[in-house]
């Protein structure tokens, strides 16, 4: 078989919705950040603050806040015990600050809960990042040899993927969701800033919605892909 079809395989085409999507989704929490940054919380309260009154509040005294570099490299780390803003919600005191402050430290409220899927999503995370530094090297020898047998271990990569997609998404949505009741038990937004909040939130949960289903269009590629090499 001429292996430039093979490059240029018609299945490559399954896949443009989900960059699409994912580029959309991106877009859209670009946009959302950058105008709730430029819009103060009337009571000046920094995202540390915040996380810290949150934190407190749960009787969580045991979390370390610090801040991180970069831009949006926010995290809760739930072997450390650590909760990580980025320099920007950590000392910020604008609504996308506090609200991703507060999203992270929902977060650290589903490690105290023993909350399952978290659980779930902690276990696997190692495994599926393991497998995925395989991947683009699986990816070319399967391309220049045209292994069917390499192909479906990338088959079964991204099905790890999307499984660890598929457990995110119920991880952020619940993060998001314990923010923002948090956020409103500390009475220190308005209802305006509240829903700024919450429009920052809801943005950020689109680009998970998007990596799932990137990473099911890369299952039903590869799929095709295996089965014709056989």
């Amino acid at each position: 078989m001429n292996p430039t079809y093979f490059y240029w395989d018609w299945t490559i085409l399954l896949i443009i919705p989900g960059i699409i999507v994912a580029i959309w989704a991106q877009s859209k929490v670009n946009r959302t950040y950058g105008a709730y940054s430029k819009i103060y919380v009337s009571s000046g309260i920094t995202g540390r603050e915040m996380a810290s009154r949150i934190l407190y509040a749960h009787g969580l005294n045991d979390v370390q806040i610090n801040a991180a570099s970069g831009v949006l490299t926010d995290n809760y780390n739930p072997l450390r015990r650590t909760l990580n803003l980025s320099q920007a919600n950590y000392s910020g005191s604008s609504v996308a600050a506090v609200a991703v402050a507060a999203h992270e430290t929902g977060h650290a409220l589903q490690h105290s809960a023993g909350y399952v899927p978290l659980k779930i999503r902690s276990a696997i995370a190692p495994v599926v990042s393991f497998a995925s530094y395989l991947l683009w090297p699986l990816l070319i020898f399967g391309f220049a040899l045209r292994y069917a047998n390499i192909l479906n271990i990338v088959v079964y990569i991204f099905l790890a993927i999307f499984l660890f997609q598929v457990v995110t998404l119920p991880v952020e949505y619940n993060a998001s969701k314990r923010a923002l009741v948090a956020l409103s038990s500390q009475n220190m937004l308005s209802e305006e800033e509240l829903y700024g909040a919450r429009q920052m939130l809801n943005a950020a949960a689109l680009t998970y919605v998007a990596a799932t289903l990137v990473a099911l269009l890369n299952v039903l590629r590869f799929a095709l892909l295996s089965n014709r090499r056989r």
